[in-house]
């Protein structure tokens, strides 16, 4: 009906980009064991409330089944399960990639590791606790060295799926603690480990990439539905008001409520003019039924 609403919309993630030019890969980052990390103020960001745990699971395979064809990229660290889970035929490309979480280990001893280009600080060699935050990010830096190598993979019609749960922070806050040194460097670090990982991935696949980094302290439990009986406890309009109030209308409802006014008006409008045709009408000039059944039609 052409109603707007009066608020604007501040929040600079709705933005609409070329209609031919889709983005070809998706990487999302979960960092678990802190609210927020210093990236840089160009992106786009909003909080997000009541983090539950959740898996890409379906969209993995969603995407294996519409592009069975191709070679699509569909990563997903799990470091609960301390290990990387690699699916399609872009597997024997990332063969070099660590699996377990001992091999991720061993990768830092190795030439090309992250421990010879990071300012560690306060982080050490021989904590475990440090060994695990160091270990993700040598997967990150393995994840855009091997597309680098295999730019072909990056270039293809089926779109790639990154998905990345990292829990060195939370580890080293419930070690240390978030005042310690250690955590401090670790955020540091991982904030511009991050932007490069980003930037590097936008560029590999010609800045048609979404790169997401979702920041959560920790996670809630999921809200589980049970059943019982509508017998036991009396049901109220508002659940959260101990006095049965309805809930509060919100901007909407002056939109709704005239919608469904000036309808209701038009179509009763609408009925009056046709009942008051219908009772005005003379069946002899106005109906062909009674007209045809006139005594008096001219034969010619």
């Amino acid at each position: 009906m052409g109603f707007s609403i009066q608020e604007d919309l501040l929040w600079p993630g709705l933005q609409a980009g070329p209609l031919f030019q889709r983005p070809r890969a998706n990487v999302l980052v979960v960092v678990r064991g802190v609210d927020s990390l210093a990236l840089p103020q160009t992106v786009a960001s909003y909080p997000l409330e009541n983090p539950v745990p959740f898996t890409l699971d379906s969209v993995a395979e969603t995407v294996h089944s519409l592009f069975s064809e191709y070679t699509p990229v569909v990563l997903q660290l799990a470091p609960s399960e301390e290990r990387l889970y690699m699916l399609g035929k872009a597997n024997a490309v990332f063969e070099d990639l660590p699996v377990t979480l001992q091999q991720i280990r061993a990768r830092l001893s190795q030439d090309g590791s992250v421990l010879t280009s990071l300012p560690l600080n306060s982080l050490s060699r021989n904590s475990e606790a440090d060994l695990l935050f160091l270990s993700e990010v040598q997967v990150l830096h393995d994840i855009t060295a091997l597309l680098q190598r295999h730019r072909h993979l990056a270039k293809d019609f089926s779109p790639d799926l990154y998905s990345l749960e990292l829990s060195g922070l939370e580890e080293l806050s419930r070690l240390y603690g978030k005042d310690s040194p250690q955590y401090r460097d670790a955020t540091s670090i991982l904030a511009s480990v991050l932007q490069k990982f980003g930037e590097d991935m936008y560029r590999l696949y010609g800045n048609r990439a979404v790169v997401e980094v979702v920041t959560v302290k920790t996670f809630e439990a999921p809200l589980t539905r049970k059943s019982r009986s509508i017998l036991e406890s009396k049901q109220i309009s508002n659940p959260g008001s101990p006095y049965n109030l309805a809930y509060k209308y919100n901007f909407h409802y002056a939109v709704i409520f005239n919608i469904v006014l000036w309808l209701m008006i038009a179509l009763a409008l609408a009925v009056i003019a046709i009942a008051y045709n219908l009772w005005n009408m003379d069946p002899g000039y106005d109906s062909i039924i009674y007209r045809m059944t006139n005594q008096k039609i001219r034969l010619d």
